[in-house]
């Protein structure tokens, strides 16, 4: 069995969708992940929290590749329009992990412990969008504002993608930012 962090962390990652799958979320305790992935419990340990947190894997890389994408946008732009363009920076890092999102969306769905996680870690990623926003010289009274939409829109936008997977995300994102502009303009 491979050791190396990353090969282990997926290996984990892949037997406890198939054990949730098995036997569902609360019922699969940690010792059979491990096993079935072919490591001790204590090495789970060393590479997530408790078995939650293998559904949120990655949530740092995608806060911190947004706060990065939101700094990287040439000043001037506006916030959503800068949001927007965050958020298809991380297209590549949702493509790249979708065999094991789609799996753990479901699951998230049907499980409410973890959908409380999910949005807990949501209202982590707004918080660091308001704050790359700030950053940018946008007002603390819009940039929560902002980062919340766009959040929320980029959450339709996945959720289209995973339903419809015909239809590139990045496609999926301008459009519910279309729709986004086009539900605004009727509040004038």
């Amino acid at each position: 069995m491979p050791r190396s962090g990353e090969a282990v962390r997926r290996r984990l990652q892949q037997a406890a969708l198939e054990l949730f799958a098995e036997h569902g979320f609360e019922q699969t305790p940690v010792e059979a992940i491990a096993s079935r992935a072919g490591v001790t419990e204590r090495t789970f340990y060393r590479h997530f929290a408790d078995k939650r947190e293998m559904l949120f894997d990655g949530e740092t890389e995608l806060r911190d590749l947004l706060v990065q994408a939101v700094a990287a946008v040439p000043h001037g732009t506006k916030p959503l329009p800068t949001l927007r363009a965050a958020f298809h920076e991380t297209v590549p890092l949702f493509e790249r992990n979708r065999p094991f999102t789609e799996p753990g969306v479901r699951l998230i769905a049907e499980t409410p412990a973890l959908q409380e996680r999910s949005l807990a870690k949501r209202a982590l990623l707004v918080n660091a969008l308001t704050d790359a926003l700030q950053a940018r010289g946008v007002d603390a009274r819009i940039a929560p504002l902002c980062a919340q939409v766009a959040m929320d829109t980029f959450a339709v936008a996945t959720r289209r993608w995973m339903q419809e997977p015909s239809v590139p995300l990045h496609d999926q994102v301008d459009q519910a930012f279309r729709e986004l502009r086009l539900a605004a303009a009727a509040l004038k």
